[in-house]
């Protein structure tokens, strides 16, 4: 029997909550977490035992990153494992919060969101242009650019999607309700506008291509989950 299996994550911007309670229930089972890995975590085997778990949002440099854990370390957080500015920590039940008000918590998200915002906007800035490129070309060149700009939706989507989630949840710890509702419509939008350039531009099956590129945004995640479970299943490690 293999001593350590992996545990897919639901993406720590839409359960993060979720991730941390999940991580608790193996640790009470005797599966705790020892780092990251793609998509998810890897757990090894030992004795069972009552952990919670919190992740914290921070850039660190060689000189800070010292000083942080032991600030953590201090408050009764052990530092599990990182994966680029996110840290996973846990402790035992009782231990404050490392997010116990409404600032701090806005403050871990807009760290998480700041980390990936301008990813986000260069990626949706390319893929207008390139969907406003095939509205003023034809030929070969239009049929070019509608292949880019399809492969750039895909990828924008998601990405811009889980950005603008991050900033939800920011703007809900922050209270202001209005701008987190708002922006749930925002993605419908980007879809709206993306999904009528193409019925400007494709003249043969625009419906086609358009199913083609909503379908792709939808699938190109689920088949790389299908991919790292079978993986990990094959590997002995499927949680």
């Amino acid at each position: 029997m293999r001593d350590t299996k992996y545990m897919m994550s639901g993406g720590l911007a839409f359960s993060e909550d979720k991730d941390m309670e999940t991580l608790r229930k193996y640790s009470l089972k005797g599966w705790h977490v020892r780092d990251f890995k793609f998509m998810g975590y890897t757990l090894e085997k030992g004795e069972s035992a009552d952990y919670i778990y919190s992740v914290d949002y921070q850039t660190l440099n060689k000189e800070e990153a010292e000083e942080y854990f032991d600030f953590f370390s201090a408050s009764g957080w052990t530092h599990i494992s990182s994966q680029g500015n996110t840290h996973l920590f846990r402790a035992l039940p009782g231990t404050k919060p490392i997010h116990s008000d409404r600032e701090t918590v806005a403050e871990k998200h807009n760290h998480l969101g700041s980390s990936m915002k301008w990813t986000s906007i260069s990626l949706v800035l390319i893929t207008m242009l390139l969907w406003v490129g095939a509205l003023l070309t034809d030929g070969g060149l239009q049929l070019t650019i509608i292949v880019m700009a399809v492969i750039f939706s895909v990828v924008a989507i998601p990405i811009a999607w889980t950005v603008m989630t991050i900033y939800q949840n920011k703007w809900k710890a922050e209270g202001k309700m209005g701008f987190a509702n708002l922006i749930r419509i925002v993605p419908i939008l980007f879809i709206l506008c993306v999904s009528v350039t193409i019925l400007l531009v494709v003249d043969h099956n625009p419906l086609l291509m358009l199913a083609s590129m909503l379908l792709g945004a939808v699938t190109l995640p689920t088949i790389v989950w299908l991919i790292m479970s079978l993986y990990h299943k094959l590997r002995g490690e499927e949680a």
